[in-house]
């Protein structure tokens, strides 16, 4: 009888350890199931043991959250305090620590504030005063856009490219005292980039410009008045956060409108900031409950405007835009994308 292949004798001994298992090789504590399996060369048998593991960890999760159940109940029974929930893992609580996160009582972030380029406008000495133009020979979809950031933006204006290159209009809405630039870029009629400029001494912010859909392709969308609109910015807590959400407010007036109930929202979550534009409306509604008198809730109800698009920061100019001799405080490049965990804004 001739003796068995290598092959075979390979696959018992791999039979043999998918047996023995008793639980994750050495250095694996904590390792997930896929990590614990990996060891094992065979397919069939590394995917029994991923099978068998994976549903020894459902029943376990099972028996967990059975027991927090009856936990909750008895608690509830006896008038006592549930116990606390567990808060899930996600890329935003799990982040990479950033030595430059700013803390809410930061003396050395409010005095370099107190001195940049945007102080005179939180000051309210200088009232925001933007300057819309594209890039050369702009599409339909691009002018349907700047209609609906004029409404965005109500103290902006549009001035045509005529072919001008990007300095001389930088020093043209300089001398008419154009508190900011915005410059729309789009390649084969799809609007893919947004160079925010402040003038006169900058920072000069470039943007990738992504998933846009206009006002009148969202459902039940409504029309924006010319109130002054109210700013929310979120998660922007790094000093490069800071310094970007500070660029986003010189665009809007400090003293909005409230009657107007505008609100445009730049949400930074996971650097992608999204860019959002409602009307907010307050409802005073009855609740009846058995055997209790009936309440007033007040309750919140919200119409988007448009249009609605997604930011990612590309690089961060000192001065106003130079493309050859430009200092640059923050530039995007690929090796800062090793982590999912980790985020610059």
């Amino acid at each position: 009888m001739p003796p068995p292949s290598k092959k075979r004798k390979e696959t018992r001994e791999e039979k043999e350890e998918a047996d023995d298992y008793d639980g994750p090789i050495t250095g694996q504590e904590g390792a997930s199931i896929g990590q614990q399996t990996s060891h094992i060369k065979n397919k069939l048998r590394r995917a029994e043991l991923y099978s068998k593991l994976k549903h020894q960890q459902k029943k376990e999760k099972s028996a967990v959250r059975s027991k927090r159940q009856k936990e909750v109940q008895v608690a509830e029974s006896m008038g006592l305090e549930p116990p606390p929930k567990r808060i899930p893992k996600t890329l935003e609580n799990t982040r990479e620590k950033d030595e430059t996160m700013v803390a809410a009582d930061d003396e050395e972030v409010a005095a370099d504030e107190a001195q940049d380029e945007f102080a005179a406008h939180f000051n309210k000495d200088r009232a925001p005063k933007v300057l819309l133009t594209t890039c050369f020979k702009p599409s339909g979809v691009m002018y349907t856009f700047l209609s609906e950031l004029l409404e965005v933006l109500p103290h902006a204006e549009y001035y045509k490219r005529n072919g001008l290159p990007l300095k001389k209009i930088t020093q043209f809405a300089s001398k008419r005292d154009y508190t900011d630039l915005i410059v729309l870029n789009e390649d084969r009629k799809s609007l893919n980039g947004l160079l925010l400029i402040h003038l006169p001494d900058g920072p000069c912010a470039q943007f990738r410009l992504s998933n846009l859909k206009l006002g009148k392709d969202i459902k039940g969308h409504g029309r924006a008045t010319h109130h002054k609109p109210e700013l929310i910015l979120n998660n922007f807590g790094t000093r490069l956060g800071h310094r970007v959400g500070r660029m986003f407010a010189s665009l809007f007036n400090q003293d909005p409108t409230f009657r107007g109930r505008r609100v445009v929202t730049f949400h930074n979550q996971r650097d992608y900031i999204f860019v959002r534009h409602h009307r907010y409306i307050f409802e005073e509604k009855s609740k009846k409950t058995k055997g209790k008198d009936p309440t007033t809730v007040v309750n919140a109800r919200l119409q988007e405007l448009g249009p609605r698009f997604t930011l990612r920061l590309q690089s961060l100019q000192k001065g106003t835009f130079d493309s050859k001799f430009g200092e640059f405080e923050w530039l995007h490049k690929h090796d800062m994308d090793t982590s999912r965990r980790r985020f610059h804004l």
